[in-house]
């Protein structure tokens, strides 16, 4: 009798989960087709296409969350009052119709789904999956920080302007302008390399989970200090040379690297040098860290 009601109990568990899953699906299915269109055609706002790195890195937060489901399944089921109100809140989130709260629903409604059925264990289980989905939903951060970007705009554009002066073209900077052949090039705020900052941070994080290397305190602060410092230098030579097809004349040279495939191509490049930089650090630190240094606390849930 106890097995058979053992079976029962599971055979119940497994169709509630589908069932769950299932709803999950039909909900947030059109979301994420209409986040990865847009991401893909670049058919979307500004702010949205800022957070394109989702299609890695949500792709990346399903896997993670495949290897762990047999710890999952370890843990006991333990329902924390936070995944309750964290349920609520995503559906209102998600019924609000507002753009930007139904897509925050997502990520608010996994944290307490996760709380629900497994309490702070399984959140914390889970916990870098859900980091990566959540950097990845589409917000106005973008926006509320454009206006604060000036300081940088007028540094990569006397970056840009000393750059080209030194190759011998007859450059004017003047703050955010930049005047040559004639022709002004503006360092908008959306042109000051804040998608590739974030872009930047986001995979620098994916590779810091994958190589365990938050389980040793300073890697992770050298890494990321490191990774920031060469996107804003790819972000200048990529305004220089913007600045040099624009002054020059190269039309379709100026748009295939500012509007068209080449800008992602750029930016494809600049990653892969994180990758050499990450295994550079964790073998300079694997050398010359003692073992006392080392935090193990980690994300990695295992």
């Amino acid at each position: 009798m106890t097995i058979q009601l053992l079976t029962k109990t599971r055979k119940l568990s497994q169709i509630l989960n589908l069932g769950i899953f299932g709803v999950f699906v039909l909900l947030y299915a059109p979301i994420l087709l209409h986040w990865v269109d847009g991401w893909l055609h670049k058919n979307i706002s500004t702010e949205h296409e800022y957070f394109s790195h989702g299609m890695i890195g949500l792709p990346f937060a399903i896997y993670l969350t495949w290897l762990k489901r047999k710890q999952w399944q370890r843990l006991a089921n333990k329902t924390h009052f936070l995944g309750a109100t964290l349920l609520l809140l995503g559906g209102i989130f998600y019924l609000s119709g507002v753009t930007e709260w139904v897509n925050l629903s997502l990520p608010t409604i996994l944290s307490g789904l996760c709380l629900w059925f497994k309490g702070i264990p399984g959140w914390r289980l889970q916990r870098f999956p859900l980091l990566l989905v959540f950097l990845a939903t589409p917000t106005a951060l973008p926006y509320l920080i454009a206006p604060y970007t000036f300081p940088l705009q007028s540094f990569i554009a006397s970056s840009a302007g000393f750059i080209l002066n030194q190759l011998g073209m007859e450059v004017i900077v003047d703050e955010v302008n930049i005047y040559v052949g004639g022709k002004i090039v503006e360092v908008a705020p959306y042109c000051a390399g804040l998608k590739m900052l974030l872009t930047t941070i986001y995979v620098s994080l994916m590779l810091l989970y994958w190589t365990g290397s938050f389980s040793v305190r300073r890697i992770p602060m050298w890494f990321l200090s490191l990774a920031i410092f060469i996107s804003i230098i790819a972000n200048i030579i990529r305004n220089t040379m913007l600045t040099f097809f624009h002054g020059t004349g190269q039309t379709s040279a100026f748009h295939w690297l500012h509007d068209s495939w080449g800008g992602d191509l750029y930016s494809a490049c600049m990653l892969m040098l994180l990758v050499p930089l990450l295994n550079q650090i964790n073998s300079y630190f694997a050398v010359n860290l003692p073992a006392s240094e080392s935090d193990d606390t980690t994300l990695s849930g295992e």
